[in-house]
């Protein structure tokens, strides 16, 4: 309920905190369908990977330094980090690519 009202108040639009959040940033928020065990194991994996790398290996002594420290993680490691969907290499590596290129990979 926190992310989605779709299925508490059907013909209505309600929106979350989250969800006003995202739209005034202008991040989409994409939907999966629900029950599908297929999605779910993705995001799982995603989650647990999260843990694995970064909550499980750092100490936070308030939500400030926690925030500061997971910024970090975003820019330095998750950049870094080789992924299947780009052909194995880093996101950090495609944008260099792209800028010095001008084409994505293929």
């Amino acid at each position: 309920m926190e992310f989605t009202k779709r299925f508490s108040t059907p013909g209505q639009v309600t929106l979350t905190a989250f969800q006003r959040t995202l739209k005034e940033h202008g991040i989409r928020h994409k939907l999966i369908r629900p029950f599908t065990p297929r999605h779910n194991g993705k995001v799982e994996r995603s989650h647990r990977k999260d843990n694995e790398r970064f909550y499980a290996t750092h100490t936070f002594y308030s939500f400030e330094d926690f925030s500061r420290q997971l910024q970090v993680y975003n820019r330095r490691d998750y950049n870094l980090f080789p992924m299947r969907p780009l052909g194995w290499k880093s996101p950090q590596t495609v944008l260099k690519e792209f800028i010095k290129e001008g084409v994505t990979y293929v």
